[in-house]
Parts: structure tokens; sequence; C-alpha cells
């Protein structure tokens, strides 16, 4: 998805007739929705693979219920297939020079989506319930609010979205937080994608609970100055200047009601331009229906000129006059509007400038009840023209968005840009802001587009300026198109927005390279800009581990998890024949508590439903970090206590042996397992403690140790918390 300038063409649309009459809005029957379950997802720790772990309270301050995060995120996978999947980085891999030669048989058609590299979840379609299930858990336990559909290129993507709102609102019913759901709609013909989203999801009311409100509204990103039913005159082929004392004019014929008429104004590149527009009955002489000056006018815009109320069909006037700076109006000298004509001071002259009628129905009246709108702002360098507009993408430092009342609303914060020279480029051309550019330039270190150096540039930004909305670019966009042009630079082989590693913008793992660290860092820069709760301090019990568990009623805190998350996958992939399978989810781990005496810690775990038997070493295991450090042990883990075995009561406590790479069996502990619990208790000594440890991390896994790597917490099995995550229990401050 990528900005690129409107085609020039002329576009004539006739809408039907259709009165104004008082619009009624759809009812919808108030729905609470599910009550969540608290998840305290800001308490958990994680260290990423760089061994930068993310920040907790009191290092980000308290929780700030006014501060909102939105993720960009990608329907697209899957629905424009043309073969492949052409991973770029792979083909880049087997051929440095391909860039070079766009008759390679390794690159797919042209215009064909390619992958700049592969998802975590392998090259997935949108549609996909299992990797739709683990992203709105992975973007709730980072802390994201709504993630905002990228349908800029006339697809809504209806299948996609569908398929989404179904599995979040499944997780929902459960009890599950999921993010919200908003859209951001085409830069600059918005009208035919809103409302075919107002009549396929918000006119029925379905997943109403799913819909992200600003301004007591449902959001859409649009500008609604687009939508109204027109009629429009866009051929252009002289810019026409307007001269201080001078005027220039179009009639017309309305044929239907009236609700804004609009010109094309050209500056000729310059700064400060302005004009007034004003509308006058019949002719030139005519009254002043409505009246508007334009400041700071952009190139080439359509200025529109509103009436306070509609107006009847009829002869009208259009006139621009007391210009400042440099400003015209594109015009055409034939005479290609058949129902009026051009004029300048006063008198009729050949052709006809640029016109759009705006006209309305019930149906578009109705929209802008319904929606909160904002403008979106394609341009990456411009910043805010208007109040009420919104970034999806900037370069650094970004700008800040104000409302109608002049307040600062809204940034944006991006992990790469398609900027090359200060213009609109390629992510593939020599340049382009790729993941590791900052202060200026890129870091050339070769571990560089793993640190997220663009990104922490502009997470410093957008935390210094702390607007109440953030708009994170992006999460899973993942493919590209191969062109051979963009934006007047010619290349064999172009690729705008994804290319490489280095140079794409996702959030979302990848297999190889990066892996998860950039969401790790997505955690961590949100927990500092929503703050965070304290780590709860451990209230311990009396354990005894003798199966009937009412005796962990009174210790606190509970350690939550997701519910309905286990892995169960069986899903087409993008390459013809591949079928993604993963069936290890079983037991669904969803609580956990921990408590200790002097001489032992207990801990006890409760699942969603009744445990499966205890068949094999990777049944039910409880990992330990007994000195809170992730520089030590197997993935931070200095112990794992597995292999229970239901007839003796016990369970194997191994050691990690850092030296040798292996675990080793150092003791036993005591066990009892119910229908959905279990409890266990450890001595001290076995974990080569004298008495408790002041803070403690651990995490429950079940049927996850396949690859024997930190993907086994996200891929597979159940894992509590969820990937990298760890509880951390604390016994003092």
């Amino acid at each position: 998805m990528s900005p690129a300038s409107p085609p020039h063409r002329t576009r004539l649309f006739l809408p039907a007739f259709l009165a104004l009459f008082l619009i009624r809005l759809p009812a919808f029957a108030a729905d609470p929705g599910p009550v969540f379950r608290d998840l305290f997802t800001d308490t958990w720790v994680a260290t990423d693979a760089l061994g930068r772990s993310v920040v907790t309270h009191p290092g980000t301050g308290h929780p700030r219920t006014n501060r909102t995060v939105g993720m960009f995120y990608f329907l697209w996978l899957g629905a424009h297939i043309r073969g492949g999947p052409y991973d770029v980085s792979r083909i880049l891999a087997q051929d440095p020079a391909a860039m070079d030669k766009a008759d390679s048989p390794l690159w797919g058609p042209l215009h064909a989506p390619h992958h700049w590299g592969e998802s975590l979840f392998g090259y997935y379609r949108s549609d996909d319930p299992s990797v739709l299930r683990k992203h709105a858990q992975m973007l709730s336990d980072a802390g994201v609010d709504v993630v905002i559909f990228d349908v800029t290129n006339q697809f809504t993507y209806r299948n996609e979205y569908l398929a989404l709102l179904r599995e979040w609102s499944a997780l929902r019913q459960l009890g599950n937080r999921t993010p919200q759901v908003a859209f951001l709609t085409p830069f600059w013909d918005p009208a035919r994608v809103v409302r075919t989203l107002w009549r396929d999801l918000y006119s029925t009311g379905q997943y109403q609970d799913l819909w992200f409100e600003w301004d007591s509204k449902p959001l859409i990103l649009a500008d609604p100055s687009l939508l109204d039913p027109r009629e429009e005159n866009a051929r252009q082929s002289q810019p026409v200047e307007l001269r201080p004392g001078h005027s220039l004019g179009q009639s017309f014929t309305s044929t239907l009601p009236l609700v804004g008429v609009a010109g094309r104004f050209p500056t000729w590149n310059t700064t400060h331009s302005a004009l007034t527009l004003q509308l006058r009955r019949s002719s030139h002489t005519g009254e002043i229906v409505a009246s508007q000056r334009f400041t700071n006018v952009q190139d080439n815009d359509w200025l529109q000129l509103r009436p306070t109320q509609p107006l009847p069909p009829d002869s009208y006037f259009l006139e621009a006059i007391d210009p400042d700076g440099k400003i015209g109006w594109w015009s055409d000298p034939s005479d290609s509007f058949p129902r009026g004509t051009a004029f300048a001071d006063g008198q009729s002259v050949a052709g006809d400038r640029t016109l759009r009628l705006l006209t309305s129905d019930d149906e578009s009246v109705a929209i802008r009840k319904f929606f909160t709108f904002r403008k979106p702002q394609p341009d990456y360098f411009q910043g805010p023209t208007q109040p009420d507009m919104w970034s999806w993408l900037e370069v650094h430092p970004q700008h800040v968005f104000t409302n109608r009342l002049g307040q600062p609303e809204q940034m944006s914060v991006g992990v790469a840009q398609n900027a090359v020279d200060g213009r609109l480029g390629s992510l593939s051309e020599p340049g382009a802001l790729g993941r590791s550019f900052h202060a200026g330039q890129r870091d050339r270190r070769p571990n560089a587009s793993r640190l997220g150096l663009n990104f922490a540039e502009q997470w410093k930004r957008a935390l210094a300026v702390d607007p109440p909305f953030l708009f994170v670019t992006g999460w899973n966009e993942w493919i590209a198109g191969r062109h051979a042009e963009f934006n007047g630079v010619r290349r064999p082989v172009l690729f705008v927005d994804q290319f490489d590693q280095e140079h794409s913008r996702d959030i979302e793992p990848m297999r190889g390279g990066h892996g998860d660290d950039y969401f790790h860092q997505l955690i961590d820069q949100i927990r500092r800009y929503k703050g965070t709760r304290p780590l709860p301090t451990l209230v311990p019990g009396t354990i005894q581990i003798d199966g009937h568990f009412k005796d962990w009623a009174p210790v606190q805190p509970e350690f939550r998890d997701t519910i309905g998350d286990p892995v169960q996958r069986l899903h087409p992939g993008w390459g013809a024949g591949v079928t993604y399978t993963n069936s290890s989810g079983r037991n669904d781990i969803i609580s956990a508590k921990v408590s200790w005496s002097p001489t032992h810690a207990a801990f006890h775990v409760r699942t969603h439903s009744p445990l499966t038997p205890a068949s094999n070493p990777d049944w039910m295991v409880l990992l330990l970090d007994t000195d809170a450090n992730a520089a030590t042990g197997w993935l931070g883990y200095d112990h794992r206590i597995h292999r229970a075995d239901p007839m003796r009561h016990r369970a194997v406590v191994e050691r990690w042996r850092p030296g040798s790479g292996s675990w080793e069996i150092v003791g036993e502990a005591e066990v009892r397992i119910g229908s959905v619990e279990l409890e266990l208790a450890v001595p001290w000594k076995t974990l080569g403690l004298d008495q408790p440890p002041a803070t403690l991390d651990f995490k429950w896994t079940d049927n996850t140790h396949q690859a024997g790597d930190w993907t086994d917490f996200t891929l597979n099995g159940d894992a509590a918390p969820n990937d990298r995550f760890n509880y951390r229990a604390r016994t003092r401050r």
C-alpha cells in the first residue's frame, strides 16, 4: 500500500434523483458485550533474543486510560495470488544480481505479489483461523487497542475481515480481550469502499462490540468531502492563473439537489496560496448563496464549497476571486461539460473549468451521521493540511495532527518508510529509509536491522509529544507487487512498500532474521506510552499437596492466561497444494498460582477443560527462572519440572547445565493431579537455594517443545503466559 498520486482522468458520474428527507439511522439493540477477563499482561516480563527486557512498573508510570494505540493491519494475504509464494529474500540469496534481471525466471509475473520474507506462521492466508486467533492474542497482550484494516486499494476484503471478526468474537465470548477494528479507506476516492463497508457491515450491526469508536461514534479513516454522489468534469489541459483584481468562473446547471461544488486549483508547487470561492444563483451577478476563503491551498487540490443547506436543482455560477500567492483553476478549451461554460472577469470564454457537483441521497446522509471521520493524510512529509486529519506513516520527526478544536490528537509511528531523498519512493531504491535508518543515516553494522533504530527514533518523538492516539505501521503487510516503474523512477525490478528484511515494515515475527525482536520492542514502547500496573506481591498460604486444592483459594495473585488458545491449525497456505497443519494444542492453561514456605515452593495450575492423561515428558511442564536472569539457563530457565507420575505422585526436577547444553536430574517434586487442576511442591534446596528468592519468574507449558527454541512458545501447544512472557512472583519489594 503506497500513497501514489491518483490518475488524472475525466469521470462523469450521474446519480439518480433523490430528495433529502429526515434520515433514520439503523437501530441496534444495546449489547454490553462480553465481560473481559483481565490477564494483567502489563505485569508480565519478557526478554528478547537481543537481551532487551520489556519495561515494567515503576519504569513506566501508572496506567493511563486516555492513551490509545492503533495497529495497521492487512487482510490481503491470499486474495491476489498469482503463483508463488515468491520470496524476495530467498530469490536474492539465490541470485544477488536478480534485481537487474527483469526476465529472471526466479521472479513472479510483473505486478504479482512478492513476499519480502516469511512470517513465523508461514506464507499464510488472511482467513486462517489459527493465525487470526494468535494475532488477537499477541496484539492484545502488547496493548494494542484497535487494528486498522488497509482497504486503500478499493478492495474491502469482506471474506477476510468477516473471518477475523468471527474468530475474535469467539475469543471475546470466552472472556478474552481483543483489539477492536476500524478501516483506512482510499485517500482520493473513498466513496465506493465506504458505502460497501456500510452496506456489508456497519448498517447490519454485525460484530458491533468490535467496532472501534472515537468521539462516541465508529471511526472510519476517510475524507468525508469525497463521499457524496457526484457529477464530475475532471478534464484539464490548461492551468489558468487567477490574478489579483480578476475573477474566474464556471456556470452550470444541477439537475439534483446540490450539497456542494468544487474545482481543482493549481499553485505551481508554490506555498501559502489562497482564494475565495463563492456560489451564486443563475449567473455571475446572481445572489451569493455560499462563500468560503481557502488558505494554504495545496497544489492541484479540489477545493469544495458546501452551502449550509442543500440547494434545489437550478442554474448556478461558481466564482474564484481575491487570490493570494500564485494560484489558478484547471481548465480545458473543449466544451466537455454540456450544462455550463467557463468565465473570466464575468465574460464567457471557450471551454470549461474543472468542476465537481456533489449531490446527496439517504445512504450518504446516514453514513455521515453514523461515523466519526478522520481524513487520512497520504503524504510522508507534509503533515496536516486541515483539522480532523490523521497520518498513517511519516518520516522523522513526525507531525502531530489536531482535531477541530485545535487539540493534539494523533501521530504515526513507523518501522520504515519508502521515502528517498525527500520524495515518495520505493523501498528497493538505494537510500530508502529502512529499519536501521536513524539520526539521518543508515546504521551499517551487520546486525543493525534487528535493532529497530528507525522504529525507536519514531517512538521517541511520539512519546515526547504524547498525543492521545498513536497509529503504528504496521503488523503484517508482507507482500508488494513487482514493478518496473514507480513515481517517475524506472528500474528492471522495483518493490514499493516491502522489499527485504532491512527494507520492510512488519512487526509480526518472522521466520529467521529478526524473529520476534520487533514484537518485544512494540510491547516495551506501548508500555512507556500507556503506563503499567505495579507487579503484584505474593500473598502465600499454607499448602498441602493432597489433591484437594481448596487451600489455594486465599493465595494471591492469580496469574492468568488466554482461554481458547491451544494451537489447532488446518488451513491452506499461499502455495499451491500447501496446507498448514498443527494439532499440538491439548491442555488449555488458564491460571496459575505460587506459594512458598521457608523450605518449599508450591505451584498450582488450572486448565479450561479436564486434563489429558500424563502421557509424555512434554505434558504440563513448569519452567523456573530461579535467579530472574534471562541471560542464564535455557532461554533463561534454570530448572524445569515435568514427567509427572500420577501413580507415584512425583515429578522430575531438572537443572540446566550451561557447559553441556543439556538438562540433568537433581531431584523430585511432590505432585497431585485433579480434573482441571494440578499442584506440586519442590524443596528450595532441590532448586539450589537455601531460602526463598525475592523474585522468581516462571512459566507453564503443555506440548510445546518441538523445535527446542523460543518459537515453540508461539507456534505449538499452549504456554502460560503466552509467547516469551513469564509470570513474576515477588515475595517482597
